[in-house]
Parts: structure tokens; C-alpha cells; sequence
């Protein structure tokens, strides 16, 4: 069943996606402000400080408890197309709430995230070699993952996310094949984001938990695969929008799989984590992404209309505006490191 405001969404898509998008992030905050108000957000799942830790004190780890109900709700009554990956998402975090309260071994974890992610490809392929499936499900089970290990500054991952999903709605409606059902359903993640980010931007009260990241990492790979799926936009476009988490978060994996050291154990060497602790703090960090994803997303949107080459060329450019930065902090990092060592 779909809302009754739906055939006026159809009539302005625009007034549609906004409304949405407000619609979730009142849900989204209304749910986290009860959980902290009543207590129960440290019940549910509580994040202890050890020495790998980016903050100082317990804070509750319930992001998820407000962002994946109301993204699904939303997303079940207003996009029918899309509940599979509704569904799939509400799968993922009731496994991670368990991770987050009990624990549960890596394998099962993985397998978890795996099992999705094949499911949904397999349930909706796109008419493309097999092997191409193969290497798009690889990378989306890299997304889930991604955005667990980027919940560990002050308003990154909420407003990364804030910010990527509501690309994503944007391309929606103005890429070569519009989709007001996906729109929808980007705006409902976007905005419930955005009620989270009330809380958790520096200094945060809440942080997701495995419970909102893995759901939140496989919500911007399977929307992003649904979209170049139904020609909403081209196959780079949801890589380009994450560009500055995937970029992040790629480099740091590959130097410790490089060093043989187990990459799913916390650490505090990715390139926002050694911002913060170069004394840039949290929130200017936070802003820094921010700037950096919204001229990423700024290119990718314009990009739509493109030809094909110019887009890549597109691509490859801003992939050199990544790596000029990443090295801009690598110096500094090993300049900090330097003066710090000295007697």
C-alpha cells in the first residue's frame, strides 16, 4: 500500500522528495530524543572509550534505532519497487543490533552482509556479464563495511550521509531515466540522516553503531546499484558521491592489509582520525568532508549531462584531487609525527 500523497508527489517531485525527506528527519529525531530522554539509548548499546578511541566518555551507539525504521517505514509505503532492498536493510541491522549488544563472530558478520548483497543482486541482475555482478557485489559488500569503520569522528558519517543520499535523490529525478520512487527513497534515508546528525554532530550524544553503519553502508550500495540498474545514472555516479569515505577508507585498508595486520580491528589511522588528532578537532573536520563531498557531488550532478568520455575524464580528475589531499595530510601526519618524537 503507498501513501495517499504519492500521485501528488508524481505532479512535483521536488515538493515530494523535500516533504519526505522532512517527514524522516522529524521521525528520526523525535525517536533519538525519547531513547535519550527515557535513558534507554544506553541500555540498547553503549560505546566504551578504550585507547584506539576518538572521544573520551561512554557515549550510546543508537543512531541506527532512529534512521533504519524510519528509512524502511518510509520506504515500504511510498516506493513499493524498492522494498526488497527496504527489507534487506531491516535484515542488516536487526543482525548488527545483535553484534552491538552480544557480539558475534567476524565470519558471521561478513556472511551476513554477503548473503545481502548477493540476494539482491541475484533477485534484480542487471543484463551485464556475470563477472561484472561479481565485481559490482564485491564492492557493495565493501560499502556495507565502509561506513561502520568511518563512525568514529563527530558528525562525519550522519552528514556524509546526509549529504550522499540526498545526491542521490537529486540525480534521481534530473539523470537520463528519472525515478520518483527512487527519489523518495533516497530523500527518506537523506533526511533521516539529517535527524540523526542532530545529535551526533560535535559534541556527539549518540553515534550509529553497527546497528544504523552497516544498514546506512548497504542502503548507498543498493540504491546506487538499483539506480544505474534502471539508467537513473551511470555506473560511476554512486562511487564519485562517496568518493571522499570510499577513498578514505580504501587507502587505510589496503596499508594494513600491506602491513599483515587484521584490518577489521579498530585503529585510528584513517585520514579523518589523524586530522583530529593533528588538533584540527572534530567538528572542523567534519566540515572539511563536508566541502570536500559537496564539491564531489556538485561535479558528479553536472556530470549527468556529459558525454560518456567527458565523464570519465570527469572521474579520473577528481580521483587526482583525492590523492592530492590524502598526501596533504599524509605530510603533515609524518611532519606532526617528527616534532612529536623529538626530545
Amino acid at each position: 500500500m503507498t501513501l495517499p500523497l504519492l500521485p501528488l508527489f508524481i505532479h512535483s517531485p521536488w515538493f515530494g522528495a523535500l516533504c519526505v525527506s522532512l517527514l524522516a528527519l522529524a521521525g528520526c529525531a523525535l525517536i533519538l530524543a525519547i531513547l535519550l530522554r527515557t535513558g534507554l539509548a544506553w541500555r540498547l548499546a553503549t560505546d566504551i572509550p578504550n585507547a584506539r578511541s576518538m572521544h573520551t566518555r561512554p557515549t550510546p551507539r543508537v543512531g541506527g534505532w532512529g534512521i533504519v525504521p524510519v528509512s524502511v517505514i518510509v520506504m515500504l509505503t511510498t516506493t513499493p519497487s524498492l522494498w526488497q532492498v527496504a527489507v534487506l536493510a531491516a535484515l542488516l541491522a536487526a543482525v548488527s543490533q545483535i553484534d552491538d549488544r552480544r557480539g558475534l563472530p567476524a565470519r558471521v558478520r561478513f556472511g551476513a552482509h554477503v548473503g545481502a548483497v548477493a540476494l539482491l543482486i541475484a533477485l534484480n541482475p542487471a543484463p551485464v556479464p556475470w563477472w561484472i555482478l561479481v565485481a559490482i557485489g564485491f564492492l557493495m559488500v565493501w560499502l556495507v563495511n565502509l561506513y561502520n569503520f568511518m563512525d568514529g569522528s563527530d558528525g562525519l558519517a550522519g552528514g556524509m550521509a546526509l549529504f550522499g543520499f540526498a545526491a542521490y535523490s537529486v540525480a534521481a529525478l534530473l539523470g537520463p531515466a528519472p525515478s520518483l520512487e527512487l527519489s523518495l527513497a533516497c530523500a527518506a534515508v537523506s533526511g533521516a540522516a539529517g535527524g540523526f546528525l542532530l545529535f551526533n554532530f560535535h559534541p556527539a550524544t549518540i553515534f550509529l553503531g553497527d546497528a544504523g553503519s552497516i544498514p546506512m553502508g548497504f542502503l548507498a550500495g543498493a540504491l546506487g546499484y538499483w539506480g544505474w540498474r534502471s539508467g537513473a545514472w551511470p555506473i560511476w555516479f554512486p562511487a564519485l558521491v562517496f568518493s571522499p569515505f570510499i577513498g578514505d577508507a580504501s587507502v587505510t585498508l589496503i596499508r594494513r592489509l600491506l602491513r599483515g595486520e587484521k584490518f577489521w580491528h579498530a585503529h585510528r589511522e584513517h585520514y579523518y582520525q589523524r586530522m583530529v588528532r593533528l588538533g584540527i578537532g572534530h567538528a572542523v573536520t567534519a566540515l572539511t568532508w563536508y566541502l570536500v563531498m559537496f564539491a564531489g557531488i556538485i561535479l558528479a550532478v553536472w556530470a549527468l549531462r556529459l558525454s560518456t568520455a567527458q565523464q570519465w575524464v570527469g572521474v579520473a580528475g577528481w580521483a587526482v584531487v583525492l590523492v592530492l589531499l590524502g598526501v596533504a595530510i599524509d605530510t603533515r601526519w609524518r611532519r606532526f609525527q617528527s616534532l612529536t618524537r623529538q626530545p
